[in-house]
């Protein structure tokens, strides 16, 4: 059987497209007008993802009376900023930074100060310093739930996990 030289070519150049690895294209994030989050996220073929686990503030002040929210940095606002900080050097350590988190849910314990409510406006006051900033424009997809409480409590108002990816080489 004779195997005429452009049919050859053609097989050989479609074997060859069905073994290569596929392109990776770029993280598509949809973010309505206005919004501080994004709405979803498609993560195309070519990434690995990175999953940081929940991250609490730290025992910021150890003076503070045992089970206050002063021992963990104080109000919501200063509890997220400190585990938005905590998230950053998470990420460093995998050679990645916040504008690759793809997804993230954040917990929040109420606030004694608030009479038991989770405080929102604080978490997004720091939130907003490190997500959709002119430095890090980029937005996850995000829920945020008030939890009866927190580990390590009571005292922590916040808790975040993440998933970030990254094109793999």
């Amino acid at each position: 059987m004779r195997i005429y030289p452009a049919i050859g070519s053609l097989a050989v150049a479609l074997a060859l497209t069905l073994i290569a690895p596929a392109q990776a294209g770029e993280v598509t994030r949809y973010v309505p007008e206005g919004a501080f989050i994004a709405q979803s996220v498609v993560v195309p073929a070519g990434y690995e993802t990175i999953y940081i686990s929940g991250l609490l503030p730290p025992h910021n002040d150890q003076a503070g009376p045992a089970g206050s929210t002063a021992r963990y940095g104080g109000n919501t606002e200063a509890q997220a900023d400190l585990v938005f900080k905590r998230l950053e050097e998470a990420l460093a350590v995998q050679k990645l930074g916040l504008g690759d988190v793809v997804m993230m849910r954040v917990y929040l314990a109420g606030d004694p100060a608030q009479g038991g409510a989770m405080d929102f406006a604080g978490m997004m006051a720091a939130y907003k310093r490190y997500f959709g900033t002119p430095t890090q424009p980029n937005k996850p997809a995000r829920a945020t739930m008030q939890v009866a409480g927190l580990v390590g409590g009571p005292g922590p108002l916040i808790e975040v996990e993440a998933q970030a990816v990254r094109r793999v080489n």
